[in-house]
């Protein structure tokens, strides 16, 4: 019996998919639940599964886009393999662990899994074949902290190198070496992914469709380096994972919503909705673009449980398991473009969100204590605004009461 593996639907709003990545070769006898392959959508990259026992036949090659429930493949139970799982033709055999590494806006340190055994026979992620390929790494023997015991790509970043010679792919470089000189007006032109030409298109729709506005305040950061240095410890140990500074941040912005819910709200053509809930979208660079899971009803939970939400999230960015849901429903945003270093910035507003806080580098900084000088840790925050929704003296106010809960942030305990 031979069935149709077709494009699931995946969401509302998606019509289309790209093939980013088959995990099985045409020819190849699959077993039931044996991911197949992995869909790049619009908005998350979504695993495709065998439905039934049986022999593959891919019909749409990897990087073509496809409508949503368009054949890409066939499984025939009754026909006989061509090519065996155990030989290395185009997919490679050893274990795999996921397509992209995120980093969160915040700073958590995710807590070490348990090291495994790989399972034999799964193939890799392009972001672990990359590097293996690269590195010309002996995979035999290494042992996994990903699911199921998979290799993730802190694994093989971290192993020794075993090759001393760089394999064909490591050698080839973006713009292809020749005898010739290379010249300055060398090129090379590469195909935008679905996600990546989403975000394209959602970006210059933010900057078109919203009065979009920003600004800035600074905070002090002593008292809460204080006290992640002080209670590091002891958290880790009782949650399993590090005090970074995002589940404070989320609280506080949840108290400063509170206060000024116009920050909270859209706006619905000529109405404007405001939301009695907190879901914090928590943007999150993976290397197929930019992310915003949702942690959502926020308000409800502890730091330490915002904390877990968001090393969760991060290491489903990283596995490429970030689904749709995880991605819908947000009515606030954060981004801390300070993990990379920077020191200011204007982010652009995550429609159809009013406003979007920006948490930047931390850096030792002169101030006026008191009538005297000191240094002290201050971090520069933005918060972009559509002012249509959203007046300045709003927007101001929201920012100095974010201030006042970091700066005291005994104010998060008795939510004042």
């Amino acid at each position: 019996m031979k069935i149709d593996v077709k494009v699931p639907a995946v969401g509302e709003s998606i019509t289309e998919a790209t093939i980013g990545t088959w995990n099985k070769k045409s020819g190849e006898f699959v077993k039931r639940n044996d991911v197949l392959l992995l869909l790049e959508t619009d908005k998350a990259s979504v695993e495709v599964v065998a439905e039934n026992d049986g022999v593959l036949t891919i019909l749409v090659e990897a990087g073509q886009t496809i409508k949503i429930g368009s054949s890409v493949a066939t499984i025939d139970s009754e026909a006989k393999a061509t090519v065996s799982s155990a030989s290395n033709g185009s997919a490679p055999k050893p274990p795999s662990p996921t397509a992209s590494v995120a980093t969160p806006v915040s700073q958590p340190t995710m807590s070490t899994a348990s090291s495994h055994t790989p399972s034999a026979g799964m193939p890799f992620s392009p972001a672990v074949q990359k590097i293996v390929t690269e590195r010309g790494l002996d995979t035999n023997g290494m042992t996994g902290t990903g699911k199921d015991g998979r290799l993730t790509k802190g694994d093989v970043l971290t192993a020794p190198t075993k090759s001393a010679k760089p394999t064909a792919a490591a050698a080839e470089p973006m713009f292809a070496k020749s005898n010739a000189p290379t010249k300055q007006g060398d090129k090379k032109l590469v195909p935008m992914s679905t996600i990546r030409k989403r975000i394209a298109q959602r970006l210059l729709e933010s900057q078109q469709t919203t009065a979009t506005l920003t600004t800035f305040n600074e905070i002090d950061m002593t008292k809460i380096n204080e006290l992640r240095a002080k209670y590091k410890d002891k958290f880790k140990e009782k949650y399993g994972i590090s005090l970074g500074m995002m589940g404070l941040f989320t609280k506080a912005s949840i108290e400063a919503l509170k206060f000024v819910p116009a920050v909270n709200a859209y706006i619905a053509g000529d109405a404007l909705e405001y939301h009695n809930y907190y879901n914090i979208g928590i943007a999150v660079s993976t290397e197929k673009g930019l992310m915003v899971p949702v942690v959502k009803d926020a308000d409800q939970m502890s730091i330490p449980q915002i904390e877990m939400a968001i090393r969760d999230f991060a290491l489903k960015a990283r596995d490429g398991k970030i689904g749709i849901d995880d991605l819908s429903g947000g009515t606030f945003t954060i981004t801390n473009g300070g993990v990379f270093g920077s020191l200011l910035s204007t982010p652009i507003l995550n429609t159809p969100q009013a406003a979007i806080l920006g948490m930047h580098k931390t850096e030792d900084r002169a101030v006026v204590i008191n009538g005297k000088v000191e240094v002290r840790p201050m971090m520069y925050v933005a918060l972009s605004y559509d002012h249509r929704l959203i007046d300045g003296k709003e927007a101001v106010t929201f920012l100095v009461k974010i201030k006042e809960g970091i700066e005291e942030p005994e104010r998060l305990l008795i939510e004042i």
